[in-house]
């Protein structure tokens, strides 16, 4: 898997202060995109087993309250980033449990294979849904398009869905 950007503080991509990876590749391709670079799956530089040491170092880190992990793109659920990002969000639980994990994907939660659905039991949030121009909305928390679903995942996988905005 490769990534384009890795902020150890991050505090617009989910609640509080967060550390923040922006995966490469997609294949949903939203018109409106603000992030087309990451595209491409071989876009970026390649993750590594450094990287994941220091997002976890980061994470643990006490100088600075961090509320968890947040996971972007590109498509965290793009087939070739899955075997990584289930051994991420596994490491990240076992190392830091206090931490949460909050995914974004263009693929929604009703079609997910079975490979990306063995990715919840270890996420608690997820913003599945394409980006749509034709429902973009800036006010919106945490989505940029209001067909976008927010759900809170339990330790089993189970989804329920949030209500944000009115």
């Amino acid at each position: 898997m490769n990534y384009h950007k890795y902020f150890s503080v991050d505090v617009v991509n989910g609640p509080g202060t967060r550390c923040t990876l922006f995966v490469s590749g997609c294949e949903h391709r939203c018109e409106g995109c603000y992030n087309k670079a990451t595209w491409h799956p071989n876009s970026g530089d390649k993750f590594t087993e450094a990287l994941q040491t220091q997002i976890i170092k980061d994470l643990k880190d006490t100088r600075i309250k961090r509320r968890g992990l947040s996971l972007s793109g590109g498509d965290p659920l793009y087939p070739s980033n899955l075997k990584t990002i289930l051994h991420l969000v596994k490491t990240v639980k076992q190392e830091c449990p206090d931490k949460d994990i909050w995914l974004w994907t263009g693929y929604t939660l009703e079609n997910f294979s079975e490979q990306q659905r063995q990715i919840l039991p270890f996420i608690d949030v997820l913003i599945d849904g394409k980006f749509e121009i034709e429902h973009a909305n800036p006010t919106l928390t945490w989505r940029g398009s209001a067909n976008q679903m927010i759900y809170q995942i339990d330790k089993h996988g189970n989804s329920q869905k949030l209500r944000l905005d009115h």
